[in-house]
């Protein structure tokens, strides 16, 4: 399998993947969009991150955000995580100026008022997804390709961003469907025999079955933890009980190492998820809920 192939699947499902996000909205998702937009553009609180600032920017422009509008206006500006365009530029100040917001009026003196095109939130998407996948796929063998080939192609089917599948199939093998731990978890998702049993592995030593159990599990765990990204990855290698005994990361060297890889390859904090699956961990639970069970 070809880099550009496993990248192109990569592009296309992350794509229904993101488009497929519950936003709500109105003013407060625009406000909150617009927060991680700034958080990921300047480092705070999170890795510094662009390209997911723009999607988070175009995301709040479509809801209105004048600000979004002059923050995403200046990346391309100052082609800042983004190929600069003086024309999408000027189309987003004047907006942006039209809502009343005096900075982006001064800065159509440099851009124009552009021509009325607007950038592609899917394709800021895409982009973001193919380069991090990019990054995860670097110098794989052929044959380990072919195996990220089966985690792009399976993932979509479970709900899964192909972006937090390929980091998982990464961390726990490098996608080598031959891997066996001290602890006897085998294969590409290292499924340990309970695990393999309780998500119907027949064989955790095919390939394909192997993936789709970790997938299952991941989609399990991202709807037991509400989506919440560091915590299924501690509950992947630690166990969903340790999570909720700590009523977090464990405290664990090894887990909290796991965690930052995954992390490292997949930075958003959270995922959607299925509420069909299961229900939430009773230690989510609103003091509110747990009083009126």
């Amino acid at each position: 399998m070809r880099p550009v192939a496993v990248l192109r699947g990569l592009v296309v499902a992350s794509v229904a993947m993101f488009s497929s996000m519950p936003v709500h909205a109105g003013p407060s998702a625009a406000a909150r969009l617009l927060a991680k937009g700034v958080a990921y553009e300047n480092g705070e609180g999170v890795e510094r991150d662009p390209l997911l600032a723009a999607s988070f920017y175009c995301r709040a422009v479509r809801l209105g955000s004048a600000e979004a509008m002059y923050a995403l206006g200046w990346m391309y500006a100052n082609g800042r995580g983004v190929a600069r365009d003086d024309d999408m530029a000027g189309t987003l100040f004047a907006r942006a100026a039209k809502k009343g917001h005096a900075q982006a009026r001064r800065m159509l003196r440099f851009t124009g008022p552009g021509k009325g095109r607007l950038p592609s939130c899917r394709g800021l998407a895409a982009a973001r997804s193919a380069e991090a996948g990019g990054r995860i796929l670097a110098g794989l063998p052929p044959m380990r390709r072919e195996v990220a080939d089966v985690v792009l192609e399976l993932a979509p089917g479970y709900g899964i961003d192909p972006q937090l599948a390929l980091a998982f199939a990464s961390v726990e093998s490098r996608f080598d469907p031959d891997a066996t731990s001290p602890r006897n978890a085998v294969g590409v998702m290292q499924l340990m025999p309970g695990t393999a049993e309780r998500f119907h592995v027949d064989d955790a030593r095919d390939m394909r079955q192997n993936v789709a159990g970790g997938l299952a599990y991941l989609r399990w765990l991202l709807a037991y933890f509400e989506g919440d990204v560091r915590l299924v990855a501690a509950a992947y290698n630690a166990g969903e009980g340790a999570v909720e005994r700590y009523r977090g990361v464990p405290p664990y060297p090894e887990t909290r190492a796991y965690v930052a890889r995954i992390t490292a390859w997949f930075r958003r904090q959270t995922h959607p998820y299925d509420r069909r699956v299961v229900d939430a961990s009773p230690m989510l639970r609103r003091p509110s809920e747990a009083s009126a069970r």
